[in-house]
């Protein structure tokens, strides 16, 4: 075994030197066949050049005067640059060697300075060689246009690529240049980036399958009304200068092979004239991305369109009933200016919607429930309004799937300033805030018992009665203020008011007042049936009196809390207690009050009784000349109009 490995190892170290051997004998051989001056026979029959296989060189500059550079060659691709009027002779005799049937299969030529003469020489040579795929790029100086009698027949080429191509030639017959283009019998021509204004329909039914105008300066008028276009299935006029999509409708009418249409980057409009557009039947693919399209474009589009691009126009409304695709399967409306998702209305095939940087604050949930064939959205990028009406669409991430594109990343509020930034998986609200009806009820709920307790507390204070009295109180403080001064009497008259109950009125007649006025000292007594001025109110009464009082005794019994009328009282005294800060009220207590008795609303009575000293009417008769002393000192005050009427009695 071990002799055997020995034996295949030597044996591939010879192959290897052998294949090197070759390598340095053909690679010499092609330097020789490429460079050497009398290599190139004037009668093209030079058959060794036509076998030799072209291997891999690097770029190498001709020093046999020759004039042009080897870019790449290998065993089928050359690619030459610095073509001239002066090597293009060479050129062409070089290229007369690779007849059909030769290695050679692609040619590229760079930096061309020729006229259009030599140009078509090597055009027609290539037409005659081996070569299938003809590039050439940067032609300058392409002078002297005119009619050339070009032989297309036997041909292996198939695609032709001419770029950056430069006329210096300003008058020429058009059809002396666009003719030779436009009749070529290949599947497949580019001609781009090259000021191109026009190319003619061909002559005859053309083999054309794949046309590239990309970045020239056709307009409106290509292809009308031209039958002879029947196999194209790709045209590419993006960055050209087309302006009405309704007349890029009817030159692709006749085009009954064509597939994909890319007419981006022009001026296209359409205003939504009645002329209806004419496209097409087997166009599936069309991408009008980078013109000045409106909402009107839905009125003119291919009915059989699979896949349809109209990025970065002026679209804000996707017009429901207008046109109905039903074969769409891919809308791209990215850069546009639409406020919400479109529904699938006209769109019942749709699966991939692209709807990018619009200007979408609040997208609609039921998207998916509308379109729900669609496997994939591209909504992010949108100036997202972080709100309750968005809490649905974030949920639409959880229920479809993974159907989003570019989530969570791309899907970011903008509004409001404090929320901008925040991903909307991030962005929460709770469902109070959000539920409007469930908010609603709460708060109603919230109302109803708010107003229930305000109302209990009422009833349970005597609310309103607090409130009519303060309203009694006000009408006659008003009055009062609106009275002549004139009319005003002294502030002061009496030592004390005296608020009782009508049932005992008999100790208050038989006891009080006579110990008071009639006793030793001079008091004055203010009482409502005698001082009770005819023709007022008893509350605006009640509150004279009050305020012309100097102090106001109280009798407080069971009686006492049962009486609307002491409770009146009871609250005026106390009011002129806070509002003048004085020590007024005079307590008495006399019969013992249960604390059962006093009502919820006596609570300024309950308040009173439990900070206040009050004087407590004695049974025995022994301890009651001290109870009068203690009464007495406590309204003791000198009124001058008191000591008139005193000095009038003892008189």
């Amino acid at each position: 075994r071990t002799q055997k490995m020995s034996f295949l190892r030597n044996f591939f170290l010879y192959k290897c030197l052998l294949a090197l051997t070759f390598w340095n004998h053909v690679s010499l051989s092609v330097e020789d066949e490429l460079f050497t001056s009398n290599n190139f026979p004037e009668d093209g029959s030079n058959q060794k050049i036509k076998s030799l296989p072209l291997l891999y060189m690097k770029s190498y500059q001709s020093k046999a005067n020759r004039g042009w550079v080897v870019i790449q060659n290998t065993t089928e691709s050359l690619s030459l640059s610095e073509i001239t009027n002066v090597n293009a002779k060479k050129l062409v005799a070089l290229l007369s060697n690779f007849r059909q049937g030769s290695r050679l299969k692609n040619l590229t030529l760079t930096n061309v300075s020729v006229d259009w003469n030599v140009l078509m020489e090597i055009f027609q040579t290539v037409w005659r060689s081996s070569i299938e795929y003809f590039n050439i790029s940067s032609v300058t100086q392409l002078s002297d246009i005119r009619r050339y009698d070009f032989d297309y027949s036997g041909t292996s080429m198939k695609a032709l690529t001419m770029k950056k191509i430069q006329l210096t030639d300003l008058y020429f017959t058009q059809d002396d240049l666009y003719r030779i283009f436009a009749d070529m019998n290949i599947a497949d021509m580019t001609i781009a980036d090259s000021e191109m204004i026009h190319m003619l329909c061909p002559s005859s039914k053309s083999p054309f399958r794949y046309l590239n105008f990309l970045k020239n300066d056709l307009t409106d008028f290509l292809f009308q009304n031209c039958d002879n276009l029947l196999q194209l299935e790709t045209l590419i006029l993006q960055k050209n200068k087309f302006e009405s999509l309704r007349k890029v409708s009817f030159m692709t009418s006749r085009m009954k092979s064509l597939k994909y249409l890319d007419m981006s980057n022009n001026l296209l409009r359409h205003d939504g004239a009645d002329v209806q557009c004419q496209w097409a039947e087997s166009l599936s693919e069309l991408d009008l991305s980078s013109n000045q399209l409106v909402d009107a474009v839905f009125e003119c589009l291919p009915v059989n369109v699979k896949k349809l691009s109209l990025q970065n126009n002026q679209i804000s409304n996707v017009p429901r009933g207008m046109v109905e695709l039903k074969s769409l399967e891919e809308l791209n409306l990215a850069s546009n200016r639409l406020a919400d998702l479109p529904g699938c209305s006209g769109f019942t095939s749709l699966q991939f919607l692209n709807i990018e940087m619009n200007s979408i604050l609040t997208p609609s949930a039921d998207f998916f429930r509308s379109c729900p064939r669609v496997r994939e959205l591209q909504a992010g990028h949108n100036p997202f309004k972080c709100s309750c009406e968005l809490q649905a669409f974030i949920g639409l991430e959880r229920q479809s799937g993974g159907k989003l594109f570019g989530w969570p990343a791309a899907y970011v509020c903008e509004y409001p300033q404090g929320l901008r930034g925040t991903e909307l998986k991030d962005f929460h609200l709770s469902q109070l805030a959000c539920n409007t009806m469930l908010l609603l009820v709460t708060a109603l709920l919230l109302t109803l018992v708010l107003v229930a307790a305000v109302a209990f507390l009422c009833i349970y204070l005597d609310v309103p009665w607090y409130v009519r009295m303060t309203w009694q109180w006000t009408q006659t403080k008003r009055r009062a203020w609106h009275n002549p001064p004139g009319d005003q009497e002294p502030v002061l008259q009496f030592h004390a008011f005296i608020s009782y109950s009508e049932r005992d009125s008999p100790w208050v007649k038989n006891e009080l007042i006579p110990n008071l006025e009639k006793g030793e000292g001079c008091v004055q007594l203010c009482q409502h049936e005698r001082n009770f001025i005819p023709g007022k109110s008893i509350v605006e009464n009640i509150i004279n009196c009050i305020e012309k009082s100097y102090k106001s005794i109280f009798v407080l019994s069971p009686n006492f809390v049962q009486s609307e009328w002491c409770h009146y009282e009871l609250y005026f005294a106390h009011h002129k207690l806070f509002s003048e800060n004085s020590n007024s009220l005079i307590l008495i207590l006399l019969e013992p009050i249960p604390p059962y008795l006093i009502p919820a609303r006596y609570h300024k009575l309950k308040a009173l009784m439990a900070k206040r000293t009050y004087l407590e009417w004695p049974k025995e008769r022994s301890k009651r000349a001290l109870f009068w002393a203690n009464l007495r000192a406590a309204i003791s005050i000198n009124l001058p109009k008191a000591d008139e009427n005193c000095y009038e009695e003892t008189g």
